[in-house]
């Protein structure tokens, strides 16, 4: 657990729930939701309760963009982006005051093991220890990954996934489909 891995003297942790946050309004400048709110299960609950407590509120989160991805286009399709309430445009709705939505690059040499940070490393998704670390693939199950393992490896080993990626490799960035959501001026009495 991440809480565990924390260095003595480091600020208060608090566990809690998005959708039921243990602070009064407004509590923050701000408020952070990273590649967590596909979790949620209320996402407007839990987007309501981050207006609450937080004059601003940054969230990332993947857009229909990111189907077009080769990794679910191609291999995963089951990662789809199917929940409406957490498409950008939902989110920015339901967080009112000044919204921005822009798009998230990820850089080829990112090191978070998020689903999209080997975009063009396609081998570290047949490393399961790297795949351990990706809810998209946590909420999936075995049905719906090993068929696309076999066939990653295969179109690794054959040369196929060069032949249409391969020019992936040599950008320094790929708008994956994330976006940055940023709202501020919120009214937290609301």
């Amino acid at each position: 657990m991440m809480i565990a891995q924390r260095p003595p003297g480091a600020a208060p942790a608090v566990r809690a729930a998005a959708e039921g946050l243990p602070f009064g309004r407004p509590r923050f400048d701000a408020a952070m939701a990273l590649w967590t709110i596909h979790h949620w299960a209320d996402p407007g609950k839990g987007i309501a309760e981050l207006r609450r407590v937080a004059r601003s509120v940054v969230i990332v989160a993947a857009s229909d963009r990111l189907n077009q991805l080769w990794l679910i286009r191609d291999y995963f399709p089951a990662i789809a982006c199917r929940r409406p309430e957490i498409q950008p445009e939902h989110i920015a709705a339901l967080l009112g005051g000044n919204v921005r939505i822009e798009p998230f690059p990820v850089p080829r040499d990112c090191l978070d093991g998020f689903g999209e940070a080997f975009w063009a490393r396609p081998e570290a998704y047949l490393d399961p220890r790297i795949r351990a670390g990706m809810s998209a693939f946590g909420l999936l199950d075995e049905a719906e990954i090993s068929p696309g393992l076999r066939q990653l490896q295969a179109d690794l080993r054959s040369g196929i996934w060069d032949a249409r990626n391969g020019n992936l490799r040599q950008l320094a960035e790929l708008d994956c489909g994330l976006r940055l959501i940023t709202a501020t001026g919120i009214d937290a009495a609301a």
